[in-house]
């Protein structure tokens, strides 16, 4: 029997609560595992940011990355060391770089998902840059954007092809409005998007390998009320049905962490927006969620560490198009895409994996979040965001609302 130490890096940007929260509560579990026959214990870094040679070692069995998907040097290290030394890491870099938002609703309505929809259209103007002035002259072609946008329908809502964090996204309700917001989107490339109204539901279902949490979603109130408190809120036929097709998305693109946004309509849920790898982790925006991303995030982590899961690159997209492909309802093809989806994410083996070893982390979880250690993670948040006639306020509204995870979904709840 060997004593193997599997490190664990965290490769964090303006990351401040959770990164404390998940090496206390790590440190505070104190594991040692009998894996495979050898004794596994387990150490935490922050990844810096530093000169690499390429063949250089790696001293971290599993990143957890909040850097890849815009800060370059992280982003070449890490895939330096998928490919050089076998680094598994949260989530597929080459993916990350290359899925727009555009991309994703493709692969997805190519699966048949009800995908509202949704037209590209050229930018509005033009960063000028050798060749763009023959390039357009002889290929780009005029068109009517009122056209359009009667062929799409009103409501409607224009948003990057690329973009993050609500940026750049106006609701539009007719074609004035639509001429108004193109001409002021400068040189973005936009989506069209179909607005599914009216609707009774948005939620964001959050997935983290394969642990899905669907949340009740305000995007029209403050940062941190968006996240709604709401418990056991859907049915469980739904429930399954939003952590099904997030899950299925999630395997496509080999994203281990990401949030699926979804409108439901007449029963209906429809996809919108889910090209969140590395969605948010702060407790100043999921508050009452917070514990769930730690525990998951850790279960996650350490399932991957101590059974030295491999990095699969490839994203084996024609199984899932040969199912696509087959005249059958698409009830039938989501059910074949979670096989995928399960075999990729190892669930039987993650489940039982966490039954055997990680059975006590919902006590241990529920005693570290009332403790002073999280209390003072949530007050360097507020205090790095926050006004400082805010900070008080807002670092007990965050508290107390960790509390009432605690009374409400503690141990035995």
């Amino acid at each position: 029997m060997a004593d193997i130490t599997r490190t664990i890096g965290l490769s964090l940007g303006a990351d401040i609560c959770w990164p404390i929260c998940y090496e206390a509560l790590l440190k505070q579990l104190d594991l040692e595992l009998q894996v495979g026959g050898d004794k596994v214990r387990f150490d935490c870094e922050r990844v810096l940011i530093q000169p690499f040679s390429l063949s250089s070692d790696c001293r971290y069995d599993v990143v957890i990355d909040r850097l890849t998907h815009w800060y370059h040097t992280s982003r070449e290290w890490i895939k330096k060391a998928i490919l050089v030394n076998d680094l598994y890491v949260f989530n597929n870099p080459w993916s990350i770089q290359s899925m727009e938002k555009q991309t994703t609703y493709a692969a997805m309505l190519r699966l048949g998902f009800p995908i509202p929809e949704t037209w590209m259209v050229p930018p509005k103007a033009y960063e000028d840059y050798a060749d763009l002035k023959p390039t357009l002259t002889r290929y780009a072609r005029l068109f009517d954007l009122r056209e359009i946008g009667d062929s799409i329908g009103y409501p409607l809502y224009m948003k990057p092809y690329d973009g993050g964090a609500w940026v750049g996204v106006t609701a539009i309700k007719d074609a004035d409005g639509l001429v108004k917001a193109y001409d002021e989107s400068g040189v973005r490339v936009m989506n069209l998007q179909k607005g599914v109204e009216p609707n009774d539901a948005f939620v964001r279902c959050i997935g983290l390998g394969p642990q899905f949490r669907p949340v009740n979603y305000d995007p029209g109130a403050p940062l941190h009320d968006r996240y709604q408190m709401d418990h056991d809120f859907l049915p469980d036929d739904q429930r399954q049905r939003l952590e099904n097709m997030t899950m299925v998305i999630n395997a496509f693109f080999g994203w281990d962490f990401n949030s699926c946004e979804a409108l439901r309509q007449d029963g209906e849920w429809y996809p919108i927006d889910f090209a969140n790898a590395c969605p948010d982790s702060q407790v100043t925006s999921l508050h009452y969620h917070f514990p769930w991303l730690i525990k998951a995030n850790l279960k996650w982590s350490i399932f991957c560490a101590a059974t030295d899961r491999p990095m699969k690159t490839d994203l084996d997209w024609h199984e899932y198009f040969a199912i696509a492909d087959q005249d059958i309802p698409f009830d039938e093809k989501l059910e074949g895409y979670v096989a995928l989806a399960r075999k990729r994410f190892d669930v039987d083996a993650f489940e039982e994996f966490c039954a055997t070893h990680l059975s006590h982390l919902d006590e241990v979880a529920d005693e570290f979040f009332g403790t002073d250690t999280v209390r003072d993670a949530i007050h360097q948040k507020v205090t790095a965001l926050f006004p400082e006639h805010e900070i008080e306020e807002f670092t007990e509204l965050f508290w107390n609302r960790v509390q009432e995870w605690r009374r409400v979904e503690g141990p035995g709840k």
